[in-house]
């Protein structure tokens, strides 16, 4: 199954720098701090890392890896994301074929959004005025990446908020949303040799993505 193709093409393109940043941050901040204002904060912060930073510019993957799973992680709704990248199956799984879903589809994306971070070098973020009511617990923060080449690269985010802060659940890139584009992938393997095949999959990727940066350190 070629997973999210044309995303990691994005990607590629533009490092999803914002959507990074817009994780990394301490709960007690996050909880009292707009969604709009926690991204534009903390996306400079990434950014300024991610360029001062020489081993994560000479590709330190461990680095990046240790960066994701401690300061990020805590806020993306993992759980909400997967069960709408699986649409109506979601409801056809059990418990445990949830949890384990859950867990490998957060393995991959942490493999995905690492591997781009050691890659940034001039870009920075501009964003647009949020539009939302005080009292609005589900949000669209919408920025765009600029480049010293090429046009400015759309890229925004929805937001719920939770008992802890706002926590992102989907991301948009010129104009594909995260989640519908997993969508299409999802149901095919689904369709085909159902959940536990979508398991098994996912679970097979993520483990030669974790053992290529072991072979590049070997050599």
């Amino acid at each position: 199954m070629k997973l999210m193709t044309s995303v990691k093409s994005f990607i590629a393109q533009i490092f999803l720098l914002a959507f990074v940043g817009a994780m990394l941050s301490t709960p007690a901040v996050a909880a009292d701090e707009a969604p709009d204002q926690l991204v534009k904060r903390i996306s400079q912060e990434i950014l300024d890392l991610a360029k001062n930073d020489k081993e994560i510019q000479a590709g330190n993957q461990k680095r990046v890896y240790d960066l994701v799973e401690s300061k990020i992680l805590p806020y993306i709704d993992f759980q909400r994301m997967t069960s709408l990248a699986a649409g109506k199956n979601w409801r056809d799984a059990t418990l445990d074929q949830q949890q384990q879903l859950t867990k490998e589809f957060r393995t991959l994306l942490v493999f995905t959004y690492s591997g781009a971070i050691s890659q940034i070098k001039d870009q920075r973020v501009e964003f647009k005025p949020l539009r939302a009511a005080p009292d609005d617990t589900e949000v669209e923060v919408r920025s765009q990446v600029i480049q010293s080449r090429g046009d400015p690269i759309q890229l925004n985010y929805r937001l719920a908020k939770s008992a802890t802060g706002w926590k992102i659940y989907d991301i948009n890139v010129l104009g594909a949303w995260l989640v519908e584009t997993y969508k299409g992938t999802f149901t095919e393997t689904i369709s085909k040799s159902g959940i536990d095949g979508l398991i098994k999959t996912l679970s097979e990727k993520n483990k030669k993505l974790a053992a290529a940066p072991n072979k590049a350190a070997s050599k």
